[in-house]
């Protein structure tokens, strides 16, 4: 028995090894800003952001991709985080871009987070929904993925959906689809709006803020040089380009949209007093 367990050992530390390989922060993410508040730890499967007084801090992946399924697991500032933003967004560079975002509005001690999601299309949004989570999102990592292709854009946290936008081009409504987009996060202050509308405060005395990130993963389409690493032969290795919300997905994403969203643009008649926008009421 001693000896198969021995046997076993070195088989599992590789299995670690090759496993933990694929989520490297170090080959898919650089810190762009911050002077050294962001950091990349334990061999690059930690990458945390600070935020004090003089400055936040933030980073962005390496590649491009043109559709994919982007998981990242995040644990957000805890305590008293008002005043402070998390933000989680893929970009295109153009200057009508692209943007899938999630941002995570802090609040006082006690309070719950924002989740607020957006997404842009040639350079506009105002397609915001928010939602509170149905946990501690300080307590521990949870994940927080964007499913992205041609046919919609899913949020889901913990693999559940929060939201989806779908592709309604046949009707109008323009849809990300072809500007490669790279993955972006930073950590910084936005008292003026983030909480309660600006009426709260960071309080610096509670900094510096921190959010932790680990377990990077994407299935995607990089986007390198004009061309995409999805083959069109191959589509049965990527089976998130046509997947769609199932009946038990659909259920859950119902059930968060009854009991945790607190916005939705798509219900807010005054701020479209011309009518509200055409994916809004699609069927």
């Amino acid at each position: 028995m001693r000896g198969s367990i021995g046997l076993l050992v070195p088989i599992l530390v590789t299995f670690i090894l090759v496993a933990s390989a694929s989520a490297n922060f170090y080959q898919d993410f650089d810190v762009t800003w911050g002077d050294g508040r962001g950091k990349i730890l334990n061999n690059g499967q930690l990458l945390t952001l600070t935020l004090d007084k003089s400055s936040g801090s933030g980073f962005q992946s390496k590649k491009e991709y043109l559709f994919g399924k982007i998981d990242m697991q995040m644990k957000l500032v805890p305590g008293n985080s008002a005043g402070t933003v998390t933000a989680y967004y893929l970009r295109s560079q153009a200057s009508t871009w692209d943007e899938i975002d999630f941002e995570f509005l802090g609040n006082l001690s006690g309070d719950p987070y924002i989740v607020h999601t957006n997404v842009f299309t040639q350079g506009k949004g105002n397609r915001e929904q928010q939602f509170y989570l149905w946990f501690d999102p300080t307590k521990d990592f949870h994940t927080y993925s964007v499913l992205w292709n041609p046919q919609r854009i899913i949020f889901s946290v913990d693999g559940t959906p929060i939201r989806e936008f779908k592709n309604l081009e046949s009707i109008g409504v323009p849809f990300p689809k072809n500007q490669p987009l790279k993955i972006y996060s930073s950590l910084w202050n936005a008292d003026d709006w983030a909480t309660r509308g600006g009426l709260i405060k960071t309080d610096w005395s509670n900094a510096p803020f921190t959010a932790s990130y680990r377990n990077f993963k994407a299935d995607a389409c990089v986007w390198s040089s004009g061309k995409s690493s999805c083959s069109s032969s191959s589509p049965s290795k990527n089976t998130w380009l046509s997947q769609e919300l199932d009946a038990t997905s659909q259920q859950r994403l119902k059930w968060v949209q009854k009991n945790y969203m607190i916005y939705n643009y798509c219900t807010d008649t005054k701020r479209f007093p011309q009518g509200l926008p055409k994916e809004c009421t699609a069927h």
